[in-house]
């Protein structure tokens, strides 16, 4: 029987994505406000509306300083993922500093849920060459990082050798699932404008051609798949702004009525474990 599923995500940076940035004056820290005190609740209350589970990435740094809020999310009956400490991409930290932050964000999410995160989501989707050997040594279940595939989870390789001057030699695939991603299912470039003095994030797009983007992408699994997943990835202080909180509800009624399933990442990963077994 046919099945395509849903996930909705989000990642819950609040000001954590502007301080890894260098940026702490009171304009950009205001931003990350935004979302949590604005964003969250206008999300939690559609989810609540359409009754639909959700997977919430969470830095430690948002854990710490908006505990309340996110008791408030999960609550509400939503997963509570990890997503690091700070929100310092793993690719540029060194292992020891990578593990300590995985470490103590998962006590602090331990300490929301009662049990340690089964999935993780690394800061700009940037994994650092221990990434895999730490998530497994941690006991996470899975990843949703990278962008091998666009539909289908499958089995993180850890040991791969790449190497400029010769051809890729990949390891061995491993028990982590991989939930893939993907930039153009994320609100994140398409809307948000961000200025530095290096460079520019113009963002600022169309909500009603990013919709139609999104929509197709979910036609085209209908079309061609069986049994798929489409993650699309969403932060608090960017799609929580008026109109893309319309565009968001759009979205939501026109899957619901092309016969999407909506579940969390955790409980689609489960079923993926199920239909393909580790080793078969």
């Amino acid at each position: 029987m046919a099945k395509h599923i849903v996930c909705l995500t989000f990642d819950f940076d609040a000001m954590s994505g502007f301080i890894s940035r260098g940026m702490t004056s009171p304009t950009p820290i205001s931003r990350g406000e935004f979302g949590a005190d604005v964003g969250v609740p206008r999300l939690l209350a559609l989810m609540k509306k359409h009754r639909i589970p959700t997977s919430w990435y969470v830095p430690g740094h948002t854990l710490e300083t908006y505990p309340d809020r996110c008791r408030e999310v999960f609550d509400a009956g939503h997963e509570i993922g990890h997503h690091g400490w700070t929100h310092v991409p793993p690719a540029q930290l060194t292992r020891e500093q990578e593990e300590a932050g995985l470490v103590r964000a998962n006590e602090q999410i331990k300490k929301l849920t009662g049990r340690y995160a089964r999935g993780y989501r690394s800061p700009s989707w940037d994994l650092s060459p221990h990434s895999v050997e730490l998530l497994l040594k941690h006991g996470f279940v899975y990843d949703s990082s990278m962008m091998g595939d666009d539909y289908t989870p499958y089995r993180v390789r850890q040991g791969d050798v790449i190497e400029l001057e010769k051809p890729a030699i990949f390891g061995k695939p491993t028990r982590l699932i991989e939930m893939p991603v993907s930039w153009t299912l994320d609100d994140y470039p398409h809307f948000e404008f961000i200025r530095t003095k290096d460079w520019i994030l113009p963002g600022l797009m169309n909500t009603e051609l990013v919709l139609e983007n999104w929509i197709n992408d979910f036609l085209y699994m209908k079309k061609n798949l069986k049994w798929g997943v489409i993650t699309y990835t969403f932060h608090p202080f960017v799609i929580g702004r008026g109109g893309r909180m319309l565009m968001l509800e759009k979205l939501i009624r026109k899957l619901k009525g092309e016969g999407a399933v909506f579940m969390t990442l955790e409980a689609a990963v489960a079923e993926f474990d199920k239909r393909s077994p580790f080793g078969r």
